[in-house]
């Protein structure tokens, strides 16, 4: 057992040093999603208090980022998360993208799936009633410009 315990802390050690890299990209204004749309204050504040953390450019990482291999999973959710859909990238989406992408936002918020649960844990702020769910679903919903398929 004592040996099971050395290996398990070695190997826990010899974790902390493959470090994830936790800077962020630079923002360019004339391309987030804010500046473009440049929504109510409470829309805001909704915005950047639960969405974003995993969403943008402009993620804060919390102490325990630098300790694996928590810290490699919460990168894997701001990767994936950035890849999917990242507010600091908006002005870079076609139309036809930027409106399945504010579909989505609009379904999210009414099926509930994010922000996640796993974020909501240790991020209790962005944990949105059903009250400010309603509000950011009728936001998204209205900038949708209802493109169809065959239009860009």
């Amino acid at each position: 057992m004592k040996k099971i315990l050395m290996v398990l802390l070695a190997s826990f050690v010899v974790m902390q040093f493959f470090r994830i890299d936790t800077t962020n990209p630079e923002v360019q204004i004339e391309k987030d999603f804010i500046a473009i749309v440049q929504p109510t204050d409470e829309v805001e504040s909704l915005l950047r208090t639960a969405c974003y953390d995993c969403h943008s450019h402009e993620t804060v990482y919390p102490w325990y980022s630098n300790v694996a291999p928590v810290s490699w999973w919460l990168k894997g959710h701001v990767d994936e998360g950035t890849e999917h859909l990242n507010f600091s990238e908006w002005g870079d989406l076609s139309a036809k993208k930027a409106d399945h992408k504010l579909e989505e936002c609009v379904e999210s918020m009414k099926e509930g799936w994010m922000p996640i649960s796993s974020y909501t844990i240790t991020h209790s702020e962005a944990r949105l009633s059903t009250d400010q769910r309603v509000v950011l679903a009728d936001f998204f919903e209205s900038n949708r410009t209802y493109l169809s398929d065959d239009e860009d």
